[in-house]
């Protein structure tokens, strides 16, 4: 058993770069979302950047998942949300909430999976969407988020390795 990652040793390097640009990915996303109102669109971020640094050649790192992915998560929550303005009659505010946010993640994975776009983070922005409100903002900067993500991704992507 041992505790540490057997290529640690020889790449530690790229294990502490590649760490610290997720560092610098999430300094963006807190400095311009409010962490408390947004928090579960802020992990799912924090989590693409993890995949993004981390597992720079997976197959959900891809631009198509990352960008498509949280655009089918958005496309979900927005559903769930606007649906939250016309409730069926009999149910409390608190069950439909909770119906709607179980939706939106049920709908985002469908939505990821139909059009091969399978990014799990992107389920929290669905969540994140019918939990803390909609809004152009919240939506804009998830776009542009992962698009820079993406753009990061290739531009570095000769000098990034596979840490997992």
């Amino acid at each position: 058993m041992h505790i540490l990652d057997r290529n640690f040793r020889g790449n530690w390097r790229s294990y502490l770069v590649q760490s610290l640009l997720a560092v610098v990915a999430l300094l963006v996303i807190l400095y311009f979302l409010d962490v408390l109102t947004h928090a579960a669109i802020v992990a799912a971020l924090g989590a693409s950047a993890f995949i993004i640094f981390a597992m720079p050649r997976s197959v959900t790192a891809q631009p198509r998942n990352v960008i498509g992915g949280h655009i089918m998560g958005l496309i979900a929550g927005s559903i769930c949300y606007f649906a939250l303005l016309y409730p069926p009659l009999g149910l409390s505010v608190k069950s439909l909430y909770i119906l709607a946010a179980a939706l939106s993640v049920g709908l985002a994975i469908l939505l990821m999976v139909i059009t091969d776009t399978e990014h799990p983070p992107a389920a929290g922005t669905a969540l994140g969407i019918v939990a803390y409100g909609w809004s152009l903002w919240t939506v804009l900067f998830v776009l542009i988020f992962a698009v820079a993500l993406s753009l990061a991704r290739f531009l570095l992507r000769p000098w990034l390795r596979e840490l997992v």
